[in-house]
């Protein structure tokens, strides 16, 4: 399917669900913060303590809809040279296509590797959720490197606004290849509404709760 036809599929599904998603996750998400505030806060302090001239959050351009970057924000779980580390990990690469996966990746912190299993380290998106930037549920917001590496199809995951959760992290996740998460992706955008967003939800709570292909 072209991109263009893609993208005209997803503008005339139901008007209601384009116009309320946005405004529903926002208070969704800022309800999340306040609640969560205790439990973020203890997150934060502890990847303070382990190391106080570093940051707690890491900032990364991520590209969003249309392909229009932005920064999306994570609780730090990596030590602070770990992008600058990354080129000689490349060849290391688990996922084959436009994206880069390692299982035992050294720049991960000890408490890094817990918030990525828990899927802790998430949590600060829900601000950008907030902003506007991403919404709850989506596909995975890739970075810059990734997308020049996108064919024609890739490019249609692009079409709508990139989510905190999605299909490919409820249906595998790096277990999965990029081609499986880019088809999980299009399925999803053909098919978009409250009840998938809702069904993708909760699957995303048992995911946490009984993490599996987190790494």
């Amino acid at each position: 399917m072209e991109q263009t036809n893609l993208n005209t599929s997803y503008q005339t599904k139901d008007q209601t669900y384009l116009k309320w998603k946005k405004r529903t996750d926002a208070v969704l998400c800022i309800v999340a913060l306040i609640v969560l505030s205790p439990l973020l806060f203890a997150i934060a302090l502890i990847i303070k303590s382990s190391n106080w001239k570093a940051p707690i959050f890491f900032k990364q351009k991520r590209m969003g809809k249309n392909g229009i970057s932005f920064d999306m924000y994570k609780f730090r779980t990596m030590h602070e040279d770990a992008e600058a580390q990354l080129e000689k990990y490349l060849e290391k690469n688990e996922i084959e296509g436009a994206m880069f996966k390692l299982k035992n990746d050294p720049r991960v912190t000890k408490i890094g590797r817990l918030l990525r299993k828990t899927s802790l380290d998430e949590f600060p998106q829900l601000w950008n959720v907030v902003k506007g930037d991403m919404a709850l549920v989506g596909p995975r917001p890739p970075l810059p490197r990734e997308v020049a590496e996108y064919t024609t199809h890739d490019k249609q995951r692009l079409v709508i606004t990139p989510g905190c959760t999605g299909l490919w992290q409820v249906s595998g996740r790096n277990e999965l290849s990029f081609k499986e998460m880019v088809e999980l992706d299009l399925h999803y955008i053909q098919r978009v509404s409250f009840g998938l967003d809702f069904k993708i939800i909760c699957k995303t709570v048992l995911v946490m709760l009984l993490p599996k292909g987190a790494y």
